[in-house]
């Protein structure tokens, strides 16, 4: 990474077209966010969709050959998709390197019986249909946080309270980190900041939304935002690589995810999808080096936060019960 402190940030493309005489006005400094991580860092990094050791182990070993620094990891199939050893494994690879490993919990609309997720209206979307997709839920929180891991997404609202009062109650340990999903994530200020208030320590918000829609949801809240650079097809295939330095500058604190479009989906995995997923993973990480070099060249890649930080900082709660 360059030092920041040597450039002046500049947007693509801007000698160029200043000089024919088609420059765009200064950035208003108004719509900057005034938020950082504790650490006075203002994004971090995630590879999403590593769906279990030998992913990981390829993820590592192309991260380390192309210097892509990260943050956080993230899986999407689900705890209850990987065996105790597995994530003992994922645990201890990810700890080694300082870097927050996130599984997903519990079932979801798309995989139980209800059909509404599959009609135009999808529904209910991806939440945990009744009391049983809850428990199953908090069944893998627990089962997770047992073996040591530190990071949870989740896909529903009342799972997401559950978890935050389990973790006051110490049910889960109190450093746990929670995390909405894109699969679920608000579209307006006002529902971003509720999910701040619901426990959630990084909120995933989708990938379609506006740079002034992101200053919206910042003069409301200053909860760690995560952003597909390129999204998932099923999350709409958008790739933003041109307006990573503009998408930090409006939306710190943030994470970085390096997704990718143009692949089949791979949820759950399975050993029937394991050439596709190794691939897949390697490929994400090369993403994340073309969008870091970006930055570089644009001079606007200073103030990523200290590798093996993780902690969100002093945020928003609703009042759990007694």
């Amino acid at each position: 990474m360059t030092d920041a402190s040597a450039t002046t940030p500049r947007r693509p493309g801007e000698q160029a077209l200043a000089a024919l005489g088609l420059g765009a006005p200064a950035p208003d400094p108004a719509d900057a966010s005034p938020h950082a991580f504790p650490d006075g860092g203002r994004w971090r990094t995630e590879i999403p969709s590593c769906e279990g050791p030998e992913a990981l182990a390829v993820v590592l070993e192309e991260a380390s050959r192309l210097d892509v620094p990260i943050h956080r990891i993230s899986q999407g199939s689900g705890v209850w998709m990987l065996t105790d050893a597995e994530i003992t494994e994922m645990v201890g690879a990810t700890a080694e390197r300082s870097i927050e490993l996130c599984l997903f919990t519990g079932p979801r609309g798309t995989w139980d019986i209800g059909g509404s997720t599959r009609t135009d209206s999808r529904g209910a979307g991806l939440r945990a249909r009744g009391h049983d997709a809850v428990a199953g839920c908090v069944e893998d929180a627990v089962r997770a946080t047992e073996l040591g891991v530190k990071c949870l997404l989740v896909a529903d609202e009342g799972v997401l309270w559950t978890l935050h009062r389990a973790r006051a109650a110490g049910i889960i340990p109190a450093d746990t980190t929670l995390k909405v999903s894109a699969l679920i994530g608000p579209v307006n200020p006002a529902s971003y900041a509720l999910y701040e208030n619901l426990g959630a320590d990084s909120i995933n918000v989708p990938s379609d939304l506006t740079l002034d829609h992101l200053t919206e949801i910042r003069r409301v809240s200053g909860a760690p935002m995560d952003m597909y650079i390129e999204a998932p097809d099923d999350l709409g295939g958008y790739v933003r690589m041109y307006e990573v330095a503009e998408l930090i500058r409006r939306g710190a604190p943030l994470y970085l995810k390096f997704g990718l479009s143009k692949a089949p989906g791979i949820y759950p995995y399975g050993q029937h999808m394991r050439d596709l997923t190794l691939s897949t993973a390697r490929e994400r990480v090369r993403r994340g080096r073309l969008a870091l070099d970006l930055l570089a060249r644009h001079g606007a890649d200073g103030d990523m936060a200290p590798l093996g930080s993780r902690l969100p900082g002093k945020l928003n709660r609703f009042a759990t019960p007694a």
